[in-house]
């Protein structure tokens, strides 16, 4: 192997995690995005520690994710849904006001932070991971009070990658995928439109028929 060579297989080495012993190559593809996309700032901001109270605002492909790592880091989870209609009961969740540790936010769309903000406790973090491109707003008492943190999260290192993969398979964590064929993909497309997907498609490109 000439100089050269060695040099692009350490370069793509770094980006290479081991998939562990045990674990289906179906489950391990989700945790290689979503799963990291939770488990990094649990980790970063000290949030892995059991008996936390968690939230998760919006129940998708990151979303469970998070409801299951959360859960197996042995904190008490609580599923926020961000639709309008929903919105009014997690404003209306008093015992649910000022009681949670942190909110992992994985709406990738503009939405209100008040209802939401209320539900944190003292020190509470509001932990942004959906990418919005428009200007999100909120009232600045909203957090003066209690102390509170907005931040956020984007997917996770290399470190966390492997350690998040090692805690799921300890833990027995998978993730809920629906496995399909190529021929399927632009169906897959249309459902994922439709927000019909619960809560991963993985694609078997070994299984499928491919032209050749």
């Amino acid at each position: 192997m000439n100089t050269h060579m060695k040099e692009i297989f350490i370069s793509v080495s770094r980006f290479v995690v081991k998939i562990p012993d045990g674990m289906a190559l179906e489950q391990a593809a989700p945790l290689l995005c979503a799963g990291v996309t939770v488990f990094s700032p649990l980790s970063h901001f000290g949030l892995k520690q059991s008996g936390l109270r968690g939230g998760i605002l919006g129940l998708g492909g990151v979303g469970h994710m998070g409801v299951l790592i959360a859960k197996a880091m042995g904190h008490h989870v609580t599923v926020i849904s961000s639709s309008d209609k929903k919105r009014v009961e997690a404003m209306e969740h008093l015992e649910a006001a000022d009681s949670l540790d942190y909110i992992i936010d994985t709406v990738p769309a503009n939405h209100p932070l008040e209802p939401y903000l209320s539900l944190l406790k003292l020190d509470g973090k509001l932990i942004l991971t959906g990418v919005i491109n428009t200007p999100m707003q909120f009232l600045t008492p909203m957090v003066m009070l209690g102390r509170k943190a907005i931040t956020g999260s984007f997917i996770g290192s290399m470190k966390e990658t492997k350690e998040m993969l090692e805690f799921c398979r300890e833990k027995g964590v998978t993730s809920m995928i629906e496995v399909i064929k190529m021929d399927y993909v632009n169906k897959a497309f249309e459902r994922l439109e439709k927000n019909d997907v619960r809560y991963r498609f993985v694609v078997d490109v070994a299984g499928s028929k491919l032209d050749p």
